[in-house]
Parts: C-alpha cells; sequence; structure tokens
C-alpha cells in the first residue's frame, strides 16, 4: 500500500484528493451512493501508483504513506484495504 487515508479526514471528506489522484483511487467520491454514508475517504491499495499527488492538497494532511503512518493511527490502513475488499499491501 503506498498511501493511507487517517483519522484527521473523518467529518471532513474534503475531496481535493480526489481530483488530484490521476488514477482514480480514492472514494467515495461525491457523486457516488454511499458518499454519505462514510465518515471519510479512502486509497485503493492496489490502485494506487505512489505517486504522492494527494498528499499536498488535503487540507488536515490527513494522507500518509505506509511507512510514515503514526503509529495510532497504524488501524487506518486496514480501514483503507477493507473499503476495497482488498488485503493491506506492503
Amino acid at each position: 500500500m503506498a498511501y493511507v487515508i487517517a483519522e484527521p479526514c473523518i467529518g471532513t471528506k474534503d475531496t481535493a484528493c480526489v481530483d488530484a489522484c490521476p488514477v482514480d483511487c480514492i472514494h467515495p467520491k461525491k457523486d457516488e451512493s454511499n458518499f454519505e454514508a462514510h465518515d471519510m475517504l479512502y486509497i485503493d491499495p492496489v490502485e494506487c501508483i505512489d505517486c504522492g499527488a494527494c498528499v499536498p492538497v488535503c487540507p488536515v494532511s490527513a494522507i500518509f504513506t505506509l511507512e510514515d503512518l503514526p503509529e495510532k493511527w497504524a488501524s487506518f490502513a486496514e480501514k483503507n484495504a477493507q473499503f476495497f475488499g482488498r488485503p493491506v499491501t506492503s
């Protein structure tokens, strides 16, 4: 998994990262039926190409590489992967 969205996204769901992503791996998008059902956005660990385009546009600094993910938010790697029904990869 290249990048992970963590706790600071909860309740914010700013979609600047969605717009910045060149491979469309951040969901749910505002126009998806499940957007309101989720309290945060998620990065698909398989589709992410590790470009980092999402990081500088996140207004709450919620996006980390797996290696830089703070220990207190380690569970968010699994949460991101589970959203897409994927295993956590490194």
